[in-house]
């Protein structure tokens, strides 16, 4: 269940965040994807492993096609799985809750997701075909949600930070855009 749920979302958060520069609809749904992503299908779900199936994540760092992680994940990892898993089940549940958060916060859980998908291309071959693409839609999601902030935080045009033309037009300017009517700027 847990595997198909990482696709479906996955596929949410990729195909949102390509429209995501462009949508403040698509943004926000690759927001809520990938924080349920984290927040349940990771967090929540390796709890449930924790307490479940500890030994299933032994047989996650065989899978690397590094020597050094398999045997850096077996003689540090495996006699240490709460702790470790802990720590992960930690990173995850705080991304997911930072992403779910939105604005500067957002971001740094974009940042932090990053990092951790980096690190899962050392885990295997298999795992290229998941993170490569979740790389490119967190950089996309990130760039969209920098641009966003900055779009808000600067004025349009007008007199004395007045957004729109009838703004304008209300703080005592003519309200056209001097670009547009040919008129030179005062």
């Amino acid at each position: 269940m847990e595997k198909v749920m990482w696709l479906v979302l996955g596929a949410t958060v990729i195909v949102a965040s390509l429209r995501a520069d462009r949508s403040d609809r698509a943004r926000l749904v690759a927001r809520f994807a990938l924080g349920a992503l984290f927040l349940i299908f990771g967090a929540l779900v390796n709890v449930i492993y924790l307490a479940t199936d500890w030994d299933s994540f032994a047989a996650f760092g065989e899978m690397s096609q590094f020597a050094f992680v398999r045997e850096t994940w077996a003689s540090l990892v495996v006699p240490n799985t709460g702790f470790f898993i802990g720590l992960l089940i930690l990173g995850e549940a705080t991304a997911g809750i930072l992403v779910l958060s939105g604005g500067r916060r957002l971001e740094l859980g974009l940042v932090l997701l990053l990092a951790f998908h980096v690190g899962l291309l050392f885990f295997g071959w298999w795992l290229w075909l998941y993170a490569v693409p979740m790389l490119g839609a967190l950089t996309l999601l990130l760039r969209a949600q920098r641009r966003h902030r900055v779009d808000i935080a600067t004025p349009r045009h007008g007199v004395h930070g007045a957004s729109s033309r009838a703004d304008t037009a209300r703080a005592g300017g003519s309200g056209a855009d001097p670009r547009l009517t040919g008129a030179r700027a005062r």
